[in-house]
């Protein structure tokens, strides 16, 4: 259980909304001209994109559109030219631990966790990556209420003595995602969450992006649309490396200009 006096450390109340959060002062993410050129082939070619703090915006697109490497660039995997602005400080150009200790959290297709380790362990982890290091040493009794707190997000609570590698594959995006949280990261970008889960994995895990999306700045790479209809509060839409259309989900539907692109590679409801 989490301590009363510490309700909703990682889990403020609230959903996200298109456009974000519109009081206070909302973090955000801005890009500016972002270019990612491979021996001579430009895969991202100058996109712009604004995501505020409690906008669970969508990136979609064809296969080949650049969307990972979007997020490989802005996590500083891949070099890429441009601006990449998290809440007033530049990220593009840093190395990846340092991108990471300015708040910035991604998933990847395949989740990476410790699968030797517990569900609990790994939650731990990750945790200490915030932790003084006088904390550190304190290890046994007593989780951290973060740790607590998100096994409860994550639906993971009965599973925490759980070896990760044992998981179902749903399971393990979950504690990736968890990870994240525990990490304090404002700015999570995920890529393919859902993909190879069942119907119900999925379901959870939408419901587990709205949670968590009420009061960050989350960027989800999808290629499902009936996912996308059903949890996105907002949609860009990439082509050959570049944004070809942003909005609400019935916005980038009903452009011309994505009905064609995506042309017979769509599911016909709402096309």
């Amino acid at each position: 259980m989490i301590a009363a006096e510490q309700p909703h450390l990682l889990l403020p109340q609230g959903e996200p909304q298109a456009g974000g959060r519109r009081s206070g002062r909302p973090q955000y993410l801005e890009v500016r001209n972002l270019r990612v050129v491979f021996d001579g082939f430009t895969a991202v070619d100058g996109v712009n994109l604004d995501v505020t703090q409690g906008d669970l915006r969508f990136l979609i697109g064809p296969n080949g559109a650049g969307k990972t490497t979007i997020i490989d660039a802005m996590t500083g995997l891949v070099p890429a030219t441009g601006s990449v602005n998290h809440t007033g400080i530049e990220i593009l150009g840093r190395k990846v631990h340092q991108i990471a200790k300015l708040g910035v959290g991604r998933t990847f297709q395949t989740a990476s966790v410790f699968e030797n380790l517990s569900v609990l362990q790994n939650l731990d982890i990750a945790a200490g990556a915030r932790r003084r290091p006088l904390e550190l040493l304190r290890r046994g009794r007593g989780t951290d209420p973060a740790v607590d707190e998100a096994l409860e997000i994550i639906g993971l609570e009965r599973l925490a003595s759980k070896q990760a590698g044992t998981l179902a594959h749903g399971q393990k995006q979950w504690l990736e995602i968890g990870m994240l949280l525990v990490q304090n990261s404002e700015l999570l970008l995920l890529d393919e969450p859902i993909a190879g889960m069942s119907q119900d994995e999925r379901a959870q895990t939408g419901e587990l992006l709205r949670r968590i999306g009420a009061n960050r700045i989350t960027l989800v790479i999808e290629h499902d649309m009936d996912f996308v209809r059903e949890y996105a509060t907002s949609v860009t839409v990439l082509a050959a490396g570049k944004v070809l259309s942003e909005g609400s989900v019935a916005q980038v539907q009903a452009d011309p200009r994505v009905q064609e692109v995506y042309l017979g590679t769509t599911p016909a409801k709402g096309h």
